[in-house]
């Protein structure tokens, strides 16, 4: 049997009624994560609580010295979402007790709808790479009908992103959405990023600046195009030295 945890919400700024939820966790290639903090950075906001569990190994995130806690909560000021952004990899088994905790607050608040990125690592060509759902009727009505994001084919969802969209189903919870992307671990999944942020763009037209994104998403390519080169001419030149040290045996050729 799975052991079980606790959350605690801890507000320190006020919520206003009938927004978005938007919800980024630490998951592989880190693009879910990548995107709800650009939006955070680049976007008016606040902070106004963060989420600390129980019985969860602490895990405390850093920049130029400075902790924060790992999972946090962010009013944007020019538009109607909460972002929740999380550095914490999430066990599946704490899964379900996150998502009580998380849908009370939600109700007490009166969040309108979720929406949630969520990045799988599963083999896929070039033409894949792109940004699919799993929603709920009422969130597909409301926010993916003038879309055109396709639709996951087939499946099933786990932990956190099983929990939102489960409790929705009924319609006992706010409607809820996944948006998919296949990972590119071990990340910075800088594309998935880029994917997750022009699917909010087409669901709720909100303008994200993107140029910081692009420019990393252009650094870690050359890095790496660099990276193949140095990797190919290291074998070529192993290649050329073994044939300088060991005669080659043609007897059998």
């Amino acid at each position: 049997m799975s052991p079980e945890t606790s959350f605690d919400i801890e507000l320190s700024g006020e919520v206003a009624t009938g927004q978005t939820l938007l919800i980024g966790t630490a998951s592989p290639g880190m693009g879910a994560l990548t995107a709800v903090d650009h939006l955070v950075r680049q976007q008016a906001s606040e902070q106004i609580g963060h989420i600390l569990p129980a019985d969860l190994p602490a895990v405390a995130p850093f920049e130029n010295g400075v902790p924060r806690h790992h999972t946090r909560l962010y009013n944007l000021l020019e538009s109607d979402f909460i972002v929740l952004v999380s550095e914490l990899l999430l066990p599946v088994w704490a899964a379900r007790s996150f998502a009580d905790h998380l849908t009370a607050w939600v109700e007490k608040v009166d969040v309108e709808e979720i929406a949630m990125f969520h990045s799988v690592p599963y083999p896929h060509g070039p033409e894949e790479h792109d940004v699919f759902y799993v929603a709920t009727e009422e969130y597909r009505e409301s926010r993916l009908a003038r879309t055109e994001m396709p639709t996951l084919s087939g499946g099933f969802l786990d932990g956190l992103p099983a929990e939102i969209v489960t409790r929705a189903l009924d319609g006992d919870n706010a409607p809820a959405g996944v948006f998919v992307t296949p990972a590119h671990p071990p990340g910075p999944d800088v594309d998935g990023a880029l994917l997750f942020l022009d699917a909010i763009e087409e669901a709720y037209e909100l303008t994200v600046d993107r140029e910081e994104l692009d420019e990393l998403s252009e650094n870690i390519k050359k890095y790496y195009e660099t990276l193949e080169e140095r990797m190919q001419s290291v074998a070529e030149s192993d290649e050329a030295r073994a044939e300088r040290d060991f005669y080659a045996d043609r007897m059998y050729m």
